[in-house]
């Protein structure tokens, strides 16, 4: 599947609550990153931030705009496509995300 050339719709609504969510977990995550730097923080708090803040929850949501935005874009073959390539994700708690490095340039 050539995904370069590939659009999708997504109702915008949808789109400006992931963004808001997308947002708030960036700029929160960097500010708690540079509370750790500074000592100001530690595993904790990140810990309190993602359980307080519904994180999971809130990005399985995202996932779930995007995914049944693409279900009802795609057929069943780019679907499975698409299903393999997020199946090769890095996934904390598997050998493979202990072993990867964090740069993402790697």
């Amino acid at each position: 599947m050539d995904m370069s050339s590939r659009e999708i719709r997504i109702p915008l609504d949808e789109v400006v609550a992931v963004l808001q969510d997308l947002n708030e977990f960036v700029v929160s995550l960097d500010r708690l990153g540079s509370r750790q730097a500074s000592g100001t923080a530690d595993e904790y708090t990140v810990g309190k931030f993602i359980a307080d803040w519904d994180v999971a929850r809130r990005l399985a949501r995202a996932r779930d705009v995007l995914g049944v935005a693409l279900d009802g874009q795609l057929n069943e073959d780019e679907i499975a496509e698409l299903d393999a390539l997020c199946d090769q994700g890095r996934f904390y708690g598997t050998d493979i995300a202990a072993s990867t490095p964090t740069d993402p340039s790697n």
